[in-house]
């Protein structure tokens, strides 16, 4: 088989892996931020000095375990960066060119390919969400009373965080790029 035919660009299965968890992904995302918006954010006022004021009903969906709360987050991850609006608009526009590069260099990968699938749907929710809003809307807050994670965040940092745990664990289990995982075999001296 040439190297052409290969190619995860020619092949319906590889698409269908990237693109089943990033409209699903995407879709889950902008929904629920809709939903946040809509029914926990109660009062919302832009001050003269560029902060926002901000009152939000707190759903506990699982008391201590599980709340939702309606944020709005200028910043990247835990809230880093806050007002660097167009830094993080042109690198999430980087990161889409580099799953894309990905995609196309990852042949009959199909974990591969999910990972990438929701790498791109975590980086195009909070994208959308920067470049219409100006901010990223969070509602989700686990643990809130025990401290442990004391940020809010959304369903697109969730794809974000575990594409990356995956694709971590991706590159340990096939280190020499072939889609099997590699095998070390012990030898006698």
């Amino acid at each position: 088989m040439d190297r052409i035919s290969r190619r995860s660009i020619h092949s319906p299965v590889a698409w269908l892996c990237l693109l089943i968890p990033l409209v699903l992904g995407l879709s889950a995302d902008l929904f629920t931020k809709h939903l946040a918006a809509d029914r926990l954010l109660e009062y919302r006022q832009d001050l003269p000095d560029g902060s926002v004021m901000l009152e939000s009903e707190t759903y506990e969906f699982i008391p201590g375990m599980l709340h939702f709360t309606y944020h709005e987050n200028r910043g990247a991850v835990f809230g880093i960066g806050q007002g660097a609006r167009t830094l993080f608009l042109i690198v999430s526009v980087l990161a889409i060119g580099l799953l894309v590069y990905l995609f196309s260099q990852s042949r009959r990968q199909y974990a591969y390919q999910i990972l990438l699938g929701m790498l791109a749907a975590g980086v195009l929710g909070n994208l959308y969400d920067r470049a219409v809003y100006g901010y990223v809307r969070d509602m989700i807050h686990a643990f809130p009373d025990a401290g442990i994670f004391p940020w809010i965040f959304n369903i697109a940092d969730s794809l974000l965080c575990t594409g990356v745990a995956g694709m971590f664990l991706h590159s340990l289990l096939h280190r020499d790029g072939s889609s099997k995982p590699v095998v070390v075999e012990e030898t006698a001296s």
